[in-house]
C-alpha cells in the first residue's frame, strides 16, 4: 500500500472515531438541563430532587424531602454515559434489596429523557421531560398488577 493510500486511511479512520466520539459525549451532555435542584409542592409537603455533575460521564442525584431539619432520602440515583448509551440507575432504600436497578435510554433529545427497564415490576419506564429552562415534569409507568399506571410529578427549579 502506498503512503499517501495509508495516510488517507489513517485521516478517514481519525475523523470516524473522533465524529463517533463527539456523538458519545452528546448523550449525557444533552442531558445538563437537569442539573441543579427541582421542587415537587404536594399536600403532603415538598419533594426534591437535586442532580450534579459527578464526572464528564456520569449525573448524581437524590430524591428527598425535609421534615423539620431531618432530610428523609427516598432514592439515589446514577446517570451514567457507558459507551454509546445513557443509564438512569436509582437505589431505592427498602426496594429490590437496596440494589441498584439499571433503566437504559429509550429516547434522548434537548429536551426530554426516556428510560426504560421492561423486566422490572413499577415502574419500567422513567421519563423527565424541559418545559421551561426551570421547569420540568417526571413521570414514572407502566404496568403494575396487570394494570397500566402513570404517575407524574411537575418540578420547579429551585437551584441551579
Amino acid at each position: 500500500m502506498k503512503t499517501g493510500a495509508k495516510f488517507f486511511i489513517t485521516v478517514v479512520s481519525l475523523a470516524i472515531f473522533y465524529a463517533w466520539t463527539i456523538n458519545y459525549k452528546n448523550d449525557i451532555q444533552k442531558a445538563e438541563w437537569l442539573i441543579g435542584t427541582w421542587e415537587n409542592k404536594t399536600q403532603k409537603g415538598c419533594i426534591y430532587e437535586t442532580w450534579t455533575k459527578a464526572g464528564n460521564n456520569e449525573f448524581s442525584g437524590k430524591s428527598y424531602s425535609v421534615k423539620n431539619t431531618d432530610t428523609i432520602v427516598f432514592e439515589n440515583i446514577r446517570i451514567v454515559q457507558e459507551k454509546n448509551r445513557l443509564y438512569y440507575i436509582p437505589t431505592v432504600k427498602n426496594q429490590n434489596e437496596s440494589l441498584p436497578v439499571r433503566f437504559a435510554t429509550r429516547a434522548i433529545s434537548e429536551n426530554q429523557l426516556v428510560f426504560e427497564n421492561p423486566q422490572h415490576d413499577f415502574p419500567q419506564i422513567i421519563a423527565y421531560t424541559k418545559i421551561t429552562s426551570d421547569s420540568l415534569i417526571a413521570e414514572i409507568s407502566g404496568t403494575k398488577n396487570g394494570q397500566k399506571r402513570k404517575q407524574t410529578f411537575p418540578m420547579k427549579r429551585v437551584k441551579r
